[in-house]
This record gives structure tokens, C-alpha cells and sequence, in this order.
């Protein structure tokens, strides 16, 4: 049996895969088994941020695995030190906590700010307002949280604490807002959601009401931070920084992390043993992230992201078949006029250019360092595609 056929024998199928098998990646290009080579516009779902391979992150990481692997969370490790210094200077919060994914950070947030609730308050004010159309997760609490219906179904009974109100809609939000609530949970761009921009008229409403009623802010950044957007965490977009922010995706560049950011409010909410990770924190994974850190931090290196967020747009933008294209950066919503975008993914792939799909949209997340000749080839299939 080939690659595909041991997945499709051994594999749960919980994925809609598509017919390719990657064996080997560089710099933003990734190569299937049958030789083919393929353009990267999906980098993982916006994990590989750096591309593949790049040298300085493969150096660290490789380094590290001869150094230190593991080790538990009752002990100390320098990687772990270093990007805990290194993000909180970057972002201005003042503690962390260290998971294997995004969907860890959210359950992550959901309990930091139940139980911030629960020492200021006590009981009954546990209720978390997220947004229709939203995404947090897979597990049943991140999944309790998400805002889309078709994915609220088999998995019953649902963690109970969620009310979901209408994006950009203040009215929604304010009538939902009651004194049951303790946290306010947003993506500034619902990825999965379909590339979906929140009104920065409406983000400084949710903030104004979140400051009256001491009700925590949580800002999902899993797909928008590290730069993804053109800024190192969206909210700068907005001038906002939320009480909680979580992230993942492209900030370790290809490894499985995620960690919950938290203000002063926050700080000394969880005491020991109240949360934990057996993973977190684990050293490989952070000096990989160290390195992307330094690169996507840069200001020049967020100028780029921007530029080539814009290049996209102009060359995209002329085309009959396109409608309108949402998003910020280098992570952006195509949508069509007649033709279906998964459909348009497909053909992508038979001619070499990898791409996603959110909702009806065409998804593009491409490598931040992404090349103007790497655009071009993919600009290119695409425009055929939609001709």
C-alpha cells in the first residue's frame, strides 16, 4: 500500500482530505511523493509562517533535540525562559501559559476567566458571550464556544456557559451582556468562519461594555497573530490589547504549541495545580519559536507582510470572477461570483498550487516569507482557474 492508502486503512477519517502525499518541503514549495512540486498558498493552515525547513529555525530546533527534549513541568528549562521573556516584551502581558495547540490556549482562556469570575464574584457569573461564526477549537468546551451551527451536532451534551451574539451588531451584544457573564470571547478576523472582519466601531464597543461590567475580553489570535495579519498580533489593528490572547499557528513555525497570554488582571489567577499540560512548554517546540519570534517581530519583515498582502489584492482584484477580498496581510477571503471555491481548490491542486477554502470563500494564507516569483506562479493558476 502507498502513503494514502495506509491513511485511509489506519486513519480515523475525520478529515476531507485531498489526493496528496508530501514527502519532502523547502522555503515555500512542497514536493508529493510522485515528484511533483507543489506552491505553498495554505502553509499548514498558517502554521508554517516561515515556510519549510527554513535553516535558522531547523538549527535551533535540531540543537535543542541533542540538548534537551523534555522535561516536566516541575522543573525549569532555559527555551521555556527565553520565549516567555521574549513574547512579553513584545506583546506587554505580563504572564503566559504554555499548551500544544490552539485549542489548549482557548480552554486555556475559558478557565482563567471563569475562575477570575468566580475569587472576584462567586457563583453564577460563568457565562463566556463568543460571536456567530466564530471558531475556537475541537475539543467540547472550545467547540461549545464556536459560533456555527453545523458544528454543533453529534457530541451531546455540549459544555453549557456560551451565548453567542451577532458580529458587529452592538445592540446583540449589549442585550446578551447581562450579569451572568464574565468574559467576551472574538476573533478580530474569523478565519474559519470565512475570513470575516469584525467593525473596529464595534471591537471599541465590546471594550467599552467589557470595562463597565469588569467583564474580561479574550481575543482568540490562533490564526491572526505572529504576524499573519501585517502587525504582530491583530488587535494592534484596533489598538487594543485584550485581557486575554491566545496564539498558536504560525508562532512556532511548524511544531505543536499554543499559550494563553494574560494582563495584570488575570496574573495571579491560576494557583498550583488549578491548570496544567504534561507538553507545554516543551523546550524543542520554544526554540523553534524563539526563531520565528525574532523574524516576524521585525518591522521590515510586518512591512513585507503587508506589501505582498496588497500585491495579492491588486492582482486579484481585476478579475471578472472575483466579487470581493477580505482580510488583512497575508490572510485573505476570496469571494467568488459563480464559481464554487472548493471547486477552485481542486483545480489548484492539479496544477500545482496549494490553497484553502473558509465557508465560500477562497482561503489564502501563504508563507510570510513568501517570494514575489513564488506570488507570481500562484497569482498566475489561479487567474487561469478563473477565467
Amino acid at each position: 500500500m502507498n502513503t494514502i492508502q495506509k491513511y485511509d486503512t489506519y486513519v480515523m477519517k475525520s478529515y476531507g482530505r485531498v489526493p496528496l502525499a508530501v514527502e519532502t518541503a523547502a522555503g515555500t514549495s512542497a514536493v508529493g511523493e510522485g515528484g511533483k512540486t507543489y506552491i505553498d498558498f495554505g502553509s499548514g493552515i498558517g502554521t508554517n509562517s516561515l515556510g519549510y525547513c527554513d535553516a535558522d529555525w531547523v538549527n535551533a530546533v535540531c540543537k535543542q533535540v541533542q540538548t534537551l527534549q523534555h522535561n516536566s513541568n516541575y522543573y525549569y528549562n532555559k527555551p521555556g525562559a527565553e520565549f516567555a521573556e521574549k513574547l512579553a516584551k513584545l506583546t506587554g502581558y505580563t504572564n503566559m501559559f504554555f499548551g500544544n495547540s490552539g485549542a489548549e490556549a482557548n480552554e486555556c482562556a475559558i478557565k482563567l476567566a471563569r475562575k477570575y469570575s468566580f475569587d472576584k464574584y462567586g457563583k453564577n457569573r460563568h457565562n463566556i458571550i463568543a460571536l456567530k461564526g466564530s471558531f475556537h477549537g475541537r475539543t467540547l468546551a472550545t467547540l461549545s464556544a464556536t459560533g456555527q451551527a453545523d458544528m454543533h451536532n453529534y457530541f451531546f451534551p455540549f459544555v453549557q456557559g456560551f451565548i453567542h451574539a451577532e458580529p458587529n451588531d452592538t445592540a446583540d451584544l449589549a442585550a446578551k451582556l447581562d450579569d451572568s457573564v464574565c468574559a467576551i470571547m472574538l476573533e478580530y478576523i474569523q478565519g474559519e468562519g470565512g475570513v470575516v472582519e469584525l467593525e473596529k466601531a464595534y471591537v471599541d464597543e465590546v471594550y467599552r461594555l467589557a470595562a463597565e461590567k469588569d467583564v474580561l475580553v479574550i481575543a482568540d489570535e490562533v490564526q491572526t497573530g505572529a504576524g499573519r495579519t501585517g502587525k504582530f498580533l491583530a488587535g494592534e489593528h484596533f489598538n487594543k490589547k485584550a485581557d486575554i490572547t491566545t496564539m498558536a499557528k504560525g508562532l512556532f513555525g511548524g511544531l505543536p504549541a499554543g499559550v494563553c497570554l494574560a494582563n495584570e488582571k488575570c496574573a495571579d489567577v491560576f494557583t498550583a495545580g488549578t491548570h496544567g499540560s504534561t507538553f507545554g512548554g516543551n523546550p524543542v517546540v520554544l526554540s523553534g519559536g524563539l526563531v520565528v519570534l525574532d523574524k516576524v517581530s521585525d518591522p521590515a519583515f510586518l512591512a513585507e507582510v503587508v506589501k505582498k498582502g496588497e500585491y495579492i489584492r491588486e492582482k486579484l482584484s481585476g478579475l471578472d470572477e472575483v466579487v470581493a477580498i477580505s482580510g488583512k496581510g497575508l490572510m485573505l477571503g476570496i469571494t467568488l461570483k459563480n464559481k464554487k471555491a472548493v471547486d477552485v481548490m481542486k483545480a489548484a491542486l492539479e496544477k500545482g498550487l496549494l490553497a484553502l477554502t473558509a465557508k465560500e470563500k477562497l482561503r489564502l494564507l501563504p508563507p510570510l516569507v513568501i517570494d514575489y516569483k513564488s506570488l507570481d506562479l500562484g497569482l498566475g493558476v489561479i487567474g487561469e482557474i478563473l477565467l
